[in-house]
This record gives C-alpha cells, structure tokens and sequence, in this order.
C-alpha cells in the first residue's frame, strides 16, 4: 500500500521539474520505513518505540496533562502522506477510554424517527413553520483568536473533544487556544485543527442552551475548513476522522503555500470595478516577469460587493500598484502565506483526496451545502468526489446563501445559529439577505 501511495502522489507532482516542487519527492524515501500511524505495520515498529523513549508532557491550563511525541504537527512536511494513510489504523492507536464519536452525539432527533421529509428538502424533520426551524453556519480560517474555547468549557463532552484532538494532533490544542502564542495560532497548520473543534465544541454550548435549534436544524454550511465541521455535524463524519481530515489538510496546505509565493486579498468594489480585468492583467504582468505557476483569481465571494482574491505575490502587488486603473474601491492583504482556493493548491487537493478514501463516509442527517457550487451533498460518493475540489476551487459563500435563504416574498426565514469563533458569517449574511441576517445569532465561544 506505501508504494502505491508514494507512486500515485510522485505522479500527482509531475511539475517536480520546478524546483519549488523538488522537496516534495523526499517523501517517497521517509515514506518507505513505515510510519508511526500505523501500529499494525511491522516496518514502524521501530519507530513506534524510539518515539515512545522521547514521550513528553504537556501540561494544559488546568493542570491535567497529555502526552504527545517531541514532533509538533508540520515540523516535517514528509509525514503528509503518512497521516493521508492513516485513518483505517489509527482508531487502535488511541488510547483515550472514552471515544468522542460514541460519546459526542450531533444526532438531533430521536433515533428511528420516521418523519416525513420537510420544506428543508432532504433533512428528517417535520413539516412545520419556517420560523421554528434554524440552519447552522461554522466559520472558516481567520476567525481564530486566543481564549477561544473558554466559555465552552463549562459544557459537557467539550474538554473531551479537545483531548481527543490533542491526542490526534500530537499537541495541546486546547491549551493553544486558550494561550496561544498567537503567532503559532494563525499557522494555517494550527489554525484549521483549532477552528474546527472550537466550532463543534460551540454546539454543545447551543446544544445545552437553546435545544430546539439542534432539534430543528434544517441545513448547515461551514466556510471553507468550516464545511468539515458541517459534515461532522450531520453526521456524514466521525469527529476523530474530521480532526485527522483536517490535520492533513493544514499541512498539504502549508506546503503548497511553501512552493510559490503566493498571498491573498481583500477587494472591496465599486460599481464600475473591473476586477476580472485586473486580474487578467495581473496574470500577463507575471508571464513579462518569466514566473512559472501563474494564477490571480478570485477565491472567496463574500457578498456583491466584496471578493477575496488569491495568486502570486506578484499579481497582487500589481493590481495593488494599479487599483485606480480598474476603478477598485479598496484593498486589503490578508495575512496568509500561500493562494488558498486556486490552483496553486493543487498538491494540497491531491492529498486531501487520498486521505478522504481512507474514512468511511456516511449519507449526511441533514442537507449540507458545498462550498463550490453552494448545492447540498447528495451521498456520499457526491462528498468524496467533491469536497477535495473545495480546496483548488473558490468558496462560493455568497451563492451559497441565496440557495439556503431563497425565499418568496410572503415567507419568513429560519433562525440562524453562527457556531464557532467570531461574527463574521452574519456580517456577511448581511449584506447578502439582511433579512435573513436579523434571525442571525452568534455564540460565542
């Protein structure tokens, strides 16, 4: 199975004639002496044991402890494809008593409901008035901040799930939430694994405070690492399986990021901006300039009047030094290292999808709507097909909404729930359907 994984991702980077590229073919020899995730594997038991001579603890806010080996998530880029082959084994290398996807349950109705299919379409539930129903949005990167995770702790299950994660991760997830540093925090290979369990922790928090919301979710979407959480929520994913999902995730991501130079950025436009335009151009400026691997193009549409655009360093430095030219209202650098949603994360893509076969996927409880056409998930064949696309393809949020919030005039609009850190998906919301944006409600975590 190693030499297969090793040929399918050595022919997935064929452009290793870019010597950008080239430090991606050290995985092939790494990959070759096995790996500590899998305990079954006769070629790691090696090194499963000099790690556990070099076990440390590490103590979290409160005084309890978990170990973790010395190496962190992304200190060595060549166990991508380890951690990509790894789900199937890794359920016995957990040594936590309590599982988190027995004990966690998102099942929001009673089991062996026989309900008719509601106004929702697609989500056991019964037919009832919109105003009684609610959709779940969870944010993506960016929304993370230190002390995120504090309020929730009260919950039940809620410091379970941050062991387990931590478990999982090889470090103390809640204690990096709580304390930073917030440097390491905004690492995208930190940041994802922390959004996300800050996220579903969240529900157990509306979960205790506010049932009906859980009781009668109609749909849910999740922004970019968000939509992971979604899928969690609706069952189609176990949370440990998420967590690994996404751990792979933030380090293909990462290292995509380290081959090109690459940014993203805020424009906020005017009636006139011709930002298809400037980005064309940008892409020409680049080709003048002999780089290879050109892209600029929008990523994130976020509402009429405002895109997140993502490509080289160089195309955003152009379009920056010529935004009067294409009429652009206003433009702000993210700070990002690499072009997250373009082709630039093709590698990236090509991992997440050989991790996804690894996890078994179930037919969603409720509908959940992808990020690249804003359509919900059929089954999961449609997920599997799918949702590594989210990761090369731009997040299409603001088409996302008007096929969640699409309503007759005469029709009221569901309660909505934004779980996870910070407001900025009802921001948004906002200017997309202001009505729908009124029934928004934020809980903190």
């Amino acid at each position: 199975m190693a030499t297969n994984l090793v040929f399918d991702f050595m022919r997935l980077v064929k452009c290793s004639s870019n010597r950008k590229y080239k430090g991606i073919l050290e995985f092939s020899r790494f990959y070759a002496r096995g790996s500590r995730y899998f305990p079954n594997d006769r070629l790691s038991h090696d090194v499963d044991s000099e790690e556990k001579k070099h076990k440390i603890k590490l103590g979290d806010s409160d005084g309890s402890h978990l170990e973790r080996a010395p190496m962190t998530l992304g200190e060595s880029p060549k166990q991508l494809l380890e951690n990509a082959a790894s789900f199937r084994e890794a359920t016995s290398h957990n040594k936590l008593k309590e599982r988190i996807e027995d004990i966690w349950n998102s099942d929001p109705y009673p089991k062996n409901s026989n309900w008719k299919q509601s106004q929702a379409k697609h989500s056991i539930r019964p037919h009832c008035d919109p105003r009684g129903t609610s959709i779940i949005l969870f944010p993506g990167q960016g929304t993370q901040f230190v002390g995120m995770g504090k309020e929730l702790l009260q919950y039940p299950l809620v410091k379970q799930m941050f062991d387990l994660a931590s478990s999982v991760l090889g470090y103390n997830l809640l204690s990096l939430c709580l304390n930073g540093p917030k440097d390491t925090l905004n690492q995208t290979l930190f940041c994802q694994p922390a959004v996300l369990v800050t996220s579903l922790a969240c529900l157990e928090k509306l979960k205790a405070t506010n049932p009906n919301a859980i009781n009668n979710c109609i749909a849910t979407a999740g922004f970019s690492v968000g939509e992971i959480a979604a899928l969690v929520f609706s069952k189609a994913l176990t949370f440990e399986n998420a967590v690994r999902l996404v751990k792979v995730r933030a380090e293909a991501m990462q290292l995509s990021s380290d081959m090109t130079k690459s940014g993203m950025m805020t424009v906020f436009l005017a009636p006139n901006s011709k930002l298809n335009s400037a980005c064309a151009e940008a892409r020409k400026h680049c080709e003048t300039l002999g780089l290879e691997n050109i892209e600029c193009r929008v990523a994130n549409y976020l509402y009429p009047e405002c895109k997140v655009i993502a490509g080289n360093k160089e195309a955003l430095d152009f379009i920056e030094k010529h935004a009067a030219t294409f009429e652009l209202r206003r433009l702000k650098r993210l700070p990002v290292s690499g072009a997250f949603h373009t082709k630039l994360m093709e590698p990236a893509a090509n991992v997440v999808k050989i991790a996804l076969k690894k996890i078994p996927i179930q037919q969603p409880t409720i509908s959940v709507h992808s990020n690249i056409d804003g359509k919900r998930y059929r089954n999961s064949d449609h997920i599997l097909k799918c949702l590594p696309q989210q990761v090369v393809k731009p997040v299409c949020w603001e088409q996302t909404m008007h096929v969640l919030y699409e309503r007759n005039q005469d029709q009221h609009y569901p309660m909505s729930f934004e779980c996870g850190p910070g407001s900025s998906l009802k921001s948004i919301l906002k200017m997309v359907n202001a009505k729908a944006a009124a029934m928004c409600t934020t809980v903190s975590v």
